[in-house]
This record gives C-alpha cells, structure tokens and sequence, in this order.
C-alpha cells in the first residue's frame, strides 16, 4: 500500500519537481519510503509535528496545505472565516514556507489570515488571536525540537491551543480530506488584492510589549537595582532575542549580555545538536560568557520563545546552578504571590494552575496564601483553558500558571506558556533580592527550607518508527494491566489511569480520575512521593515523570535516583 502512494508521489505533477527528485532518489530504499509514507503524518489534539522531507509521513508543503485544508472547513462550519485567522513562524527550516503555504491556503477558502511579517515567538501569536478577535491561530514552530523536525500548531479564539470539542472536530476534517483536488490554493497577490492576506508586525509588538510590561510588581525596585544585575542570555538561534532584549531593556536592565555565536535566528542550529534549555549541552558557551563576564543569571529560551532556563551563580561557590522548570516556576509562585499579598494586588479568588506532573510543591505555596491550587492534564492548552473556564464561570481568577517543562505565564494576556514574562520576572526577582543582598538561588534555598525539598526528574526511552510505536503501546498496556504493590521502597497508594477514567487505591476501592481522559499512569506513592507514565504526543518517546519530598538536597537526590531506578524496572 506504501509503495502505491510513493509511486504517486513520484510521477504526480500536483507535486513539484523537487519532491519528486528527492522522493525518486529513494528507489531501493524501502525502510526509508515504507517510514515516509506507512500512515499520515498524524495531527495530534494540538496540530502536527515531523521530520521535514517529502512522504505523507514528513513536514512539507502538502501535508501543511492539508491540514489547513481541514482547518478551514472546520472554520467555515462555525461561521468564522470573516473573524479571520492569525499566523506566526520561528526561525526553523522551511517555517516562512509553510506559513504562507497555510495562509494562502486559507485565503482560497475565503478566510482571512493576518501574518506576521518575520518571526515571533509562540506566546506573541496568542496573544495576536486576542488582540485580532480571529477565530484561530497558526503558528509553525517544532518547539525545542532537534533541526530535521517542524511542526503546526492551532489556537482556537480564546488564544490557547486547541481543547475539546475543537481539537477531535478539526482532526475529523482533515482526515475527511483524502484527496488532493479538495486541497485549495490561491496566488498571493491575488488574495492581497482581494483583502484575505493581511501582514502584521510593530503593532502587535508594541501592544505586547505593553502587557508584559503590566505583570511587573515592583518597577520602582528594578529601576533601583537593575544596572547592577548581570545577566547572560541566549536565544539559542530562535524568536527570543528582540521581545527579550527588548522588554529587558524598557524595564531598565542595562547589563545583558548576548551569546553572539547564538544571537541570529537560524533554523539549522549550528552550535547545539538539541535546541532546548533542558538539554546541559545547549548552555556551553551560555556559562563560558557567564564566568568570563561573572554573571548573576544565564537566561536561555528555546526557539519560539516559549520556555525559559536558568542557572543563577552560588556566590558561596562561585558555582552556576542549574534550576529545573519547577524550580524557576517556585521562585516566580512564590514571588508572586508574596509581592501581590504584601502590595494587596492579589485578585480576589485567586487560583494557580499546574499539570499533574509538576511539583507538588506548587500545592504548598498555594495552601500558603490561601490560592485555590487547579490540576490539569499534562499539556499547557489545559492551563489555558482554565483561564477561559475561570472567566465564564466566574469562579477564579487565574494568576500564575506552570509545568515542568520550563513553561509558565503570568497574567491572562496570552493563553500559552511566554519565556518572555518569565525573563522579565525572574529578572525582577533577582533585582528585588539583590537589595537584599541575596541571590536567586539564595531565594530559592530559602523556598525549599519553608516549603520542604522538593525534587523533580523526567526520564525517556525513544523508540522509532512504526515499530517503535508498537512498543511503546505494549509498555503502556503492561503497566495498566495491573496495580504493583510498590515500586522500589516506596507503597502504590493508588493508581490513576487516565485513559481508562478511573482512580484504584491500595485497598481495592475505585472512584473517578478527575480529569478528561488521556493515555496517562499515574501512581500516588508513600511519604510524599510520586510517578507518572505517558506517551509523548510530540516525538516518538515515552516518558517517565517521577518526584520526592526529602529533608535536604542530598536526601532529595538520593530518594529521587532511587525511585527514577525503580520506575525504569518496572
């Protein structure tokens, strides 16, 4: 069957010379036509992502006018093609393509787009669905995926990604396109003419700046201390490096750093194999700057600006540290909630919202100040819907918003995870305990002496391909199967499988999961201890979030390697 749909794929001119080239210099080769076309390149519940290349089962011009062929109908069945829909890109190969490919594609189904002129980070796209009132959102962007993937992801008009019952309807449209006559396409100039292909840009920078700017707490504080803090950032080739420099500058900090060999976008990231801030390899030459210009932060944000990472310096050691997603997310909680307590600018109602593998620290520092503590599936689409549930409910209002993944947001402009608040606050917070005479890490030991230590780790296993595929859904069929008694020294308390809906205790007693479904274990362990299974719904991998409460850092780290081992024998 693979092989009809390559021989199509090869003689068909609906494709362009080039596709049929690379595709025809493939001819023997068939692990690698059977991996480029035994399925569709799958559209998840937040859009798609792949490895670039010609096939069905590749990022490329025809997959992307595909999906957008089933967005736009999905648009026109809710009547919202005058509403019009929003468009950003990143630095990756081929994003400007496929962004004008998706435009044009929705300008022929009569439906307005609004495209930034270059690119902008994720967080900036929500923003603009808002801003714009569209009906949705595009953006182009694989994330801190390596250099060969790109992906698509939607936003629905409430500016996050999107959530039932929009994400399963439009994944019914596009599988209903099986065609490629149903796929429509127009001229750009045709479409400028005809007012469908709008361009955007310095307008909804400026209004964006502006509310980032409004989540600052103590600006006079900044003013004071902010020449005074050292900061070394890196764009890591991607969207940050003019929204962060800029809203670092307007708040006052003069004395940012920028590692050059990383400043300009470039989608084939030269000096990092792995664009993410999780990876230690990507902050190299971050820290080489950092000591020779003896910096108090190292800031880096992944390609479309979406996650942040940090080290801050051990004035006791001279030694940079590394903070995960949930510390740094602890740190601005925690700052937050304090300053806002203390200023009385904290909302009435207030509520913080976390996915089910963030730390459950988070739970702390919400009991704390008395704010509601909401748990979602893993995923920051979930974080915003809260916000949109919060406002038409009028029950909460959201202030702060985090998952482990280096994601967080502050404030209600954006409904998705923005680096560039993150910057600016975590900056703020430094300057704030700097007049303090204290460190960001300082701060965060007192964090973990008030609240307990908390630690968090995340394990992966990568099996590829369609065979890969298989083996990752056997590993999840073995570990619902059945209910361990423990897992290395630690009691299974219970047993949340998400898929099936359903929360089994020790005991034998069963009641409701609380959360919509998803192929999600997660396993309530003794003495504050946890962890959770999932297959990723962005790269072929499965992934093991695991988390433990101890009594200093070494026992932490002690009780955190004990319990990774035993999950992975399970």
């Amino acid at each position: 069957m693979y092989n009809e749909v390559y021989n199509e794929w090869c003689s068909n001119t609906y494709f362009d010379e080039a596709t049929r080239g690379e595709l025809k210099g493939l001819a023997g080769n068939d692990e690698e036509i059977r991996d480029r076309f035994y399925r569709k390149l799958e559209f998840g519940t937040g859009g798609l992502r792949g490895v670039i290349g010609a096939g069905t089962n590749r990022m490329n011009i025809y997959t992307v006018r595909q999906a957008t062929q089933g967005l736009a109908d999905y648009i026109i069945s809710q009547h919202g093609g005058d509403k019009g829909v929003a468009i950003a890109y990143d630095s990756r190969i081929m994003s400007p393509e496929f962004s004008r490919e998706a435009a044009l594609c929705l300008n022929a189904n009569g439906i307005k787009t609004y495209r930034f002129e270059s690119l902008r980070p994720t967080p900036e796209l929500s923003f603009a669905v808002r801003k714009l009132r569209c009906i949705a959102g595009i953006v182009i962007t694989a994330s801190h995926n390596p250099r060969e993937y790109n992906g698509y992801k939607v936003y629905w008009e409430d500016g996050a990604q999107i959530t039932p019952p929009h994400d399963k309807n439009i994944m019914k449209c596009i599988a209903e396109v099986n065609s490629w006559e149903q796929v429509k396409t127009m001229d750009e100039e045709d479409a400028r003419a005809k007012g469908l292909y709008n361009t955007i840009g310095a307008e909804i920078d400026d209004a964006y700046m502006e509310e980032l700017k409004k989540q600052s707490i103590h600006p006079e504080i900044t003013g004071q201390a902010a020449d005074s803090i050292k900061i070394v950032y890196t764009p890591l080739h991607g969207t940050g490096n003019i929204p962060v420099r800029r809203v670092l500058k307007e708040l006052g900090f003069t004395n940012v750093q920028v590692v050059k060999e990383q400043e300009a976008p470039d989608g084939t990231f030269p000096t990092v194999a792995y664009p993410n801030p999780e990876d230690a390899k990507a902050w190299e030459l971050a820290l080489k700057l950092a000591k020779e210009t003896d910096a108090d932060i190292i800031l880096a944000t992944d390609p479309d600006a979406d996650r942040l990472g940090v080290y801050a310096k051990d004035t006791k050691t001279g030694r940079y540290v590394s903070f995960t997603g949930n510390m740094s997310g602890m740190l601005i909680a925690e700052y937050i909630l304090r300053e806002r307590t203390k200023t009385g600018t904290l909302p009435e109602n207030p509520a913080l919202v976390e996915t089910i593998v963030t730390t459950d620290m988070a739970k702390a520092v919400a009991a704390s100040y008395g704010v509601k503590l909401v748990e979602v599936l893993t995923g920051f689409k979930y974080i915003g819907e809260q916000i949109k549930l919060f406002e038409e409910n009028n029950s909460y209002n959201y202030v702060f918003g985090l998952e482990e993944s280096y994601g967080c947001l502050a404030g209600t402009y954006a409904r998705d995870k923005d680096a560039c608040v993150a910057v600016m606050l975590l900056c703020e917070a430094a300057a704030f305990y700097k007049t303090q005479n204290k460190t960001l890490w300082d701060a965060m030991l007192e964090i973990y002496e008030k609240y307990g230590y908390y630690k968090e780790g995340l394990a992966t296993l990568t099996l590829k391909g369609e065979k890969g595929a298989e083996e990752i859904k056997g590993m999840m069929e073995k570990m619902r199967s059945k209910m361990p008694e423990s897992i290395g020294e630690y009691k299974v308390l219970a047993m949340r499988d998400y898929l099936e809906g359903t929360r089994k205790t020790a005991d034998g007693k069963e009641s409701a999961a609380g959360l919509p479904k998803s192929n999600v274990i997660y396993f309530e362990l003794s003495n504050g201890a946890w962890c959770c299974v999932r297959p990723s719904g962005t790269e072929p991998k499965i992934k093991y979030y695991y988390g433990v409460k101890g009594s200093s850092l070494e026992d932490a780290d002690f009780k955190l390697e004990g319990l990774k081992k035993a999950l992975m024998e399970q």
